[in-house]
């Protein structure tokens, strides 16, 4: 299920969840690293966003005989966040979430108790485009573990068994857009307590690619396209009809897509609903290059995340 030019429910700003304005190219992300300072400028340090400089969306921007010549940037990978008494919320670390579907998965239950005594937080969603699917949600902060842990996890449980869809493979990573009250909720406790939360079961998963032409507007221009987009998303989400992770994952996935983004929520019809609202948007219309493959699927597992506060 591909779609061009289609619509962007969440994931951008603007989806569920909050919204700024920003923007993107493929070298950077809302909420990407800044490149060429340090600190200032976007806080969601974005090529090309509002508050970029010139030569700072590229890591070869600043370096002498790169684009835009100048100095070495010096380059700082925090996360950032709404500035707090004074102080702008900094933060190296991110949590990795990764998403694989499975075919001929028909012993669910089997899955599921291996689930159960993992030492790792996890969601297992049954595919509904595929009868003997499934879909295996994890996350963990340090990407190691997708490659050690999961992986041996992975090749003696009853998971080495089954059919790999790798075309369908998502890999992502959290991100701050500037905003957050608290940061390291926002980007470490949140996301497992929003799609591990048994009131939201349904889930739609896909990746999504921008087009370049964003980055080169106003940033007023992309501030007012952004609102339109942030409003609808906004009430989606304080309805409590669907939730948003957005992660980042330039330079993460093998079809160059920016980003990975999940709606969350108790029922589909709200997640199909938002996709379809945000179709009409200015952002979504004229400045979304691709999305999909979509994952559609309902949750049979979920580990137990505590809530903690919001």
């Amino acid at each position: 299920m591909e779609n061009k030019k289609g619509g962007h429910p969440a994931g951008i700003p603007g989806g569920p969840g909050g919204a700024r304005p920003g923007a993107k190219h493929q070298g950077g992300g809302p909420g990407g690293t800044k490149v060429g300072t340090k600190g200032g400028g976007h806080p969601a340090g974005i090529p090309g966003g509002p508050g970029a400089k010139p030569g700072g969306g590229h890591p070869g921007g600043g370096h002498p005989g790169g684009p835009g010549g100048g100095d070495i940037p010096i380059i700082d990978t925090t996360e950032k966040g709404a500035v707090i008494d004074g102080k702008r919320q900094k933060l190296d670390r991110r949590l990795y979430m990764q998403f694989l579907v499975f075919g001929n998965a028909d012993k669910s239950i089997t899955l599921i108790n291996e689930l159960k005594e993992a030492s790792f937080h996890s969601v297992l969603y049954r595919d509904m485009m595929d009868p003997h699917g499934v879909g295996l949600l994890t996350m963990h902060e340090d990407p190691d573990f997708f490659v050690n842990e999961l992986r041996f996890f992975l090749q003696k449980a009853s998971f080495g068994k089954l059919e790999l869809k790798e075309e369908r493979t998502m890999f992502g990573r959290t991100y701050a857009l500037g905003h957050e009250q608290n940061l390291k909720d926002w980007l470490i406790d949140r996301p497992p307590r929003v799609v591990c939360d048994p009131k939201l079961q349904w889930g739609v998963w896909y990746p999504l690619r921008r087009t370049g032409e964003f980055a080169t507007l106003l940033p007023k221009e992309q501030g007012e396209i952004l609102m339109e987009h942030g409003r609808i998303g906004r009430a989606f989400g304080k309805s409590g009809l669907g939730h948003d992770i957005r992660l980042n994952c330039n330079g993460l996935d093998k079809d160059d897509a920016d980003f990975v983004i999940g709606l969350i929520g108790p029922e589909l019809h709200p997640l199909s609903l938002l996709v379809q609202t945000m179709r009409a948007t200015r952002q979504t219309s004229e400045y979304v290059d691709k999305m999909g493959p979509f994952f559609i699927g309902k949750a049979v597992w979920q580990s137990h995340v505590d809530k903690g506060g919001e």
